[in-house]
C-alpha cells in the first residue's frame, strides 16, 4: 500500500510477533497437560486475563461493524452496541448465578448433564455451526486484500493457514495469553484514530451528514430488521464463548466483575468506531479503513492496522479453538487434546469452504447465522433457567422447531407475499410455543 511506510510495516509486523510469541509464552506456562488446562485453563483464569480474553474475542467483525457505522451511523452504535450491553447484564446478573461454574465446561456440557445426553449433542451441534467463523475469515480476507492488494479469496486461505497453525500450538492459555496483546493494540487503535480524525477535522464536520446517521432506525431499516439484531444480541445468553470464559474464571464473583467491566471497554470502543466511521463519511472517503490510512501519522498507521488485524485474529484463534473443543469434547465424547487439535482442523476446513462459497457480506453472514443459532437455543435455555428444569424431548423439540422454522423463513423470504418480518421472529416463536404444549412430564 502506497501509504505505508517502511517505519509502519516494522510496527504492524512487529505487533504480529509479539502475538505470536505471546502463544509460545502462554504454552511454556502451561502447569498441567490434562484436558481441564488445555480446555478451561484449569478454571484459573483472574480478573485482568478474564476481561482481556473476553473483549478480544467478542469483537471479530470489525469490517462488518465499521461497514454498518460508515453507512448508518448510530444505527450501528444501537444494533452492534447497546442490544448488546443488555444481553451482557442478563447473562452475568441472571444467567451466571445458574450455570454452576465448577460442573460443566461448555454450554452443550451443561445441556447434556442437566437435561440429557442427546439434547446435548444436539447443542454441541448448533454451537459448532455458531461458531463456524466465516466472518472472520472473510474479514482476514478483506484485511490482507487492503494492506497487501491481494486477492480476497486468496487472503482467506493464507489468513485462515496462519491462525490454523498457531492455534494447534497451545490451548486455551495460549489463547489467552494473545488475547492480551491484542486487547491492548485493537483498543488503543481505534481511540487514536478517534483522536486525530476530532483533531483534524473537528466536531462541526459531523454536521455535513445527512440526518439518518443521527437516527437510531438509520438509512432505510424497518422496526423488524432493528428489533432483529436486539434478538440476535440476547443471544448471548446461549452464546459458548461466555459460558467457556466464565467456566474458566477463578470465581462467578470474577467473571460477574470481568462482564462488567468489559462491558464499560467495549462501551469506548464502540463510541469510537462509531464516530470514526462517521468521520470517514463525513470527510467523503470510501470507508473508514481508507480514512484512517489517510489521516494518522507515519508509524500509527502500522499500528491501526496491526489493531484491525488483532480484533480479527483475536476472535478467529478463539472460534477455531472452542468449535475444536465443542466437535471433541462435546459431540464425539473424545475428552483429550489430540482429538481436539483433529477437530479444530475439520472445523477451519469447513469454514474456509464455506467462506469462499459466502456472498462475502459480513453482515449477512452474522443475521444468518446467529438467527438459526438463537432461534435453536434461546427459548428452551431460558425456559430452562425460569423453570429449574427441561424435559429432553421438549427440548429437542422446541429447539430443532426454532432452527427450522428460521431456515425455512430464509427460504421462502425473497418470495412475493412474504410478510415484513425477520425470519428469526419465526423460529422464536415456534420454539417459545412448543415449550408450552404437554409433550412429556416435566423432567427434573
Amino acid at each position: 500500500m502506497d501509504t505505508l511506510t517502511v517505519l509502519d510495516y516494522f510496527i504492524f509486523f512487529c505487533v504480529l510477533l509479539l502475538t505470536l510469541i505471546s502463544v509460545f509464552i502462554g504454552q511454556k506456562n502451561k502447569t498441567s497437560h490434562d484436558f481441564l488446562d488445555h480446555l478451561l485453563m484449569g478454571r484459573r483464569l483472574t480478573l485482568p486475563l478474564f476481561v482481556a480474553t473476553l473483549v478480544a474475542t467478542w469483537y471479530g467483525g470489525i469490517f462488518g461493524v465499521a461497514e454498518i457505522a460508515f453507512n448508518e451511523g448510530l444505527y450501528n452504535f444501537l444494533t452492534q452496541g447497546i442490544f448488546w450491553y443488555g444481553s451482557y447484564l442478563v447473562f452475568a446478573f441472571l444467567i451466571l448465578p445458574k450455570i454452576n461454574q465448577q460442573k460443566h465446561a461448555t454450554l452443550a456440557n451443561l445441556i447434556n448433564s442437566e437435561i440429557g445426553e442427546t439434547a446435548g449433542k444436539w447443542a454441541s451441534i448448533v454451537n459448532i455451526m455458531n461458531l463456524l467463523p466465516l466472518a472472520y475469515i472473510v474479514s482476514l480476507g478483506k484485511f490482507l486484500n487492503l494492506v497487501f492488494q491481494v486477492h480476497e479469496s486468496t487472503g482467506m486461505m493464507i489468513g485462515t493457514a496462519i491462525v490454523l497453525s498457531y492455534s494447534l500450538i497451545g490451548g486455551f492459555r495460549s489463547v489467552v495469553f494473545s488475547d492480551i496483546i491484542q486487547f491492548f493494540v485493537m483498543v488503543t487503535s481505534v481511540v487514536l484514530f478517534l483522536i486525530f480524525s476530532l483533531s483534524q477535522l473537528g466536531l462541526e464536520a459531523l454536521n455535513t451528514l445527512p440526518e439518518h446517521y443521527f437516527s437510531f432506525s438509520g438509512k432505510t431499516n424497518s422496526l423488524s430488521e432493528t428489533l432483529m439484531w436486539g434478538f440476535i444480541a440476547f443471544g448471548t445468553l446461549v452464546d459458548p464463548n461466555f459460558y467457556q470464559r466464565s467456566y474458566s474464571a477463578k470465581s462467578p464473583s470474577i467473571a460477574q466483575k470481568g462482564i462488567l467491566i468489559s462491558i464499560l471497554v467495549w462501551v469506548v470502543f464502540d463510541i469510537s468506531l462509531t464516530l470514526g466511521a462517521m468521520f470517514a463519511a463525513s470527510a467523503g472517503s470510501s470507508d473508514y479503513f481508507a480514512f484512517s490510512l489517510s489521516t494518522l501519522p507515519v508509524g500509527l498507521k502500522g499500528f491501526f492496522l496491526a489493531g484491525i488485524l488483532a480484533t480479527i485474529l483475536s476472535t478467529l484463534d478463539s472460534y477455531f479453538f472452542l468449535a475444536g473443543a465443542t466437535l471433541s469434547h462435546d459431540y464425539l465424547n473424545k475428552k483429550n487434546i489430540k482429538a481436539q487439535r483433529k477437530s479444530i482442523l475439520i472445523i477451519a476446513s469447513i469454514s474456509l469452504v464455506l467462506a469462499l462459497f459466502s456472498s462475502g457480506s459480513i453482515k449477512n453472514i452474522w443475521s444468518t447465522f446467529g438467527s438459526i443459532s438463537t432461534a435453536a437455543l434461546l427459548s428452551p435455555m431460558l425456559f430452562y433457567y425460569w423453570k429449574g428444569g427441561l424435559g429432553q424431548k421438549t427440548f429437542l423439540i422446541s429447539s430443532a422447531a426454532g432452527a427450522t422454522t428460521t431456515i425455512l423463513a430464509y427460504t421462502y423470504k425473497s418470495i412475493e407475499g412474504y410478510p415484513g418480518l425477520e425470519p428469526i421472529y419465526f423460529g422464536i416463536f415456534a420454539s417459545a410455543v412448543l415449550l408450552f404444549i404437554p409433550i412429556e412430564k416435566r423432567a427434573r
